[in-house]
């Protein structure tokens, strides 16, 4: 029997639905309407090109593509020449065993601006440090490639908006790597609290870790495989440190993502995911919080206030990096290992009549159809920018340690010269 919900006001339902149907709609002509050369193949093959074969570029997202047969990796790009070498030669031994060829001829470069200009390239994977998302993307945008890139998806609010502006002045297709919406466990909870099956959301609590640090590391000698310079790119210069750009030995994650001027800590790192499925299961995938309160007296937490009152806590509830959706009538967690709902609702079917969340199965797949169909894939790059502006703003608010208002339309804060000039950053020339 199906469970009643609280029904959601008409205003309130008439918004996200509006909102939705923004986000999903997009109008882009074919490059074959335009006359492009690369559109595709005559196979159907999208060819691509990796920009960043670090311990990720090498990892899930190649295992990810290098499968898919219409799929050709035709090129790479890195400044740790070890990385590069280790992914060519991975990406042409499987060619060479699994599609009866010769082994893939993978053309390397240093600068991922010559990958950029080459034109048997269709779309690029940008598996980059975050503080080189913005720089690839923009210049990807601009030499007419389609883009998939990592999450977060910027540093600085404005580097988003740019991000989004370039998608959409070059007609692109962009998905941002937040691969949790594409899995059943986040799609089911967010539709089941966005159509109001556990009441009116009194409260959600995000379990990610916190901001980043200045990571002061001692210098070490550059490796001869490494083009430091070119890692660091237009971030601040420093020495380099292994800490930062570790070589293929480390088994860990990167540290990297922990420093400021390079990531945003675990607030963006686990964030981006997170507080991504939050935003989409309230229904503010085109918009934000009006506030940001960083810990203090008023909250004990880190807390947004939307328009509607609705708060949203960095709080961790002990089941890791998670989420908890706190409504009138029940309770919803997920995480990558559970999905936790209330009794009555775990064979709740969502009617036709009620809101239905854009579904794939597939994250990867489903950029590439968004690529044919000249369509928005399910984590555009304004989701994608959205969501790193959540974390972004929150990031401000614990430095200057103290309430923020935002604007989620004119993307600034109200009244606070000092956080606004924080909502971009000087780039160094390299």
């Amino acid at each position: 029997m199906d469970q009643k919900k609280s029904p959601l006001s008409s205003s309130r339902r008439k918004f996200i639905e509006a909102s939705l149907s923004a986000l999903a709609g997009i109008s882009i002509v074919p490059r074959r309407v335009l006359g492009g050369a690369n559109y595709t193949s005559p196979s159907d093959q999208i060819t691509v090109g990796y920009i960043g074969t670090g311990k990720q570029g090498r990892g899930t997202l190649f295992k990810k593509f290098i499968k898919i047969p219409e799929v050709q990796i035709v090129a790479a790009c890195d400044v740790d020449t070890q990385k590069l070498s280790d992914f060519t030669q991975m990406a042409s031994a499987y060619y060479a065993e699994n599609r009866s060829q010769k082994a893939n001829q993978i053309n390397v470069h240093s600068d991922f601006r010559e990958l950029l200009e080459r034109k048997d390239v269709d779309a690029v994977i940008i598996v980059t440090p975050d503080h080189w998302h913005a720089t690839a993307s923009i210049l990807a945008c601009e030499a007419g490639k389609d883009v998939y890139c990592e999450k977060p998806l910027s540093l600085t609010v404005k580097e988003g908006r740019d991000m989004v502006k370039a998608t959409r002045k070059h007609q692109r297709v962009f998905q941002t790597g937040s691969m949790q919406r594409s899995w059943e466990d986040f799609h089911r909870a967010a539709e089941l609290v966005i159509n109001g099956y556990i009441g009116d959301i009194e409260r959600v609590v995000v379990s990610v870790g916190g901001p980043p640090d200045a990571c002061e590391q001692p210098a070490e000698p550059v490796p001869s495989h490494l083009d430091w310079n070119m890692w660091q790119g237009p971030a601040p210069k420093r020495e380099y440190s292994s800490f930062f750009a570790p070589s293929m030995s480390w088994d860990g994650w990167p540290r990297w993502r922990y420093c400021k001027y390079y990531g945003g800590g675990l607030m963006t790192d686990w964030g981006a995911h997170m507080f991504d499925i939050a935003q989409w299961a309230l229904g503010k995938d085109d918009s934000g919080p009006v506030e940001v309160i960083p810990d203090g007296k008023e909250y004990k937490v880190l807390t947004y206030l939307y328009e509607d009152g609705t708060p949203m806590v960095r709080e961790d509830f002990g089941k890791g990096n998670a989420i908890r959706f706190e409504g009138s009538e029940g309770v919803i967690e997920v995480s990558r290992q559970f999905l936790n709902v209330p009794e009555n609702l775990k064979d709740q079917k969502i009617s036709d009549s009620d809101i239905h969340l854009y579904k794939s199965r597939d994250h990867y797949r489903d950029w590439l159809d968004a690529i044919r169909q000249r369509s928005k894939p399910i984590c555009d790059v304004e989701v994608g920018h959205r969501t790193a502006t959540v974390c972004n703003i929150g990031n401000i608010a614990y430095e200057l340690n103290r309430p923020l208002r935002w604007n989620p339309k004119k993307e600034k804060f109200k009244g606070d010269r000092e956080a606004n000039q924080m909502l971009s950053r000087k780039q160094r020339d390299f």
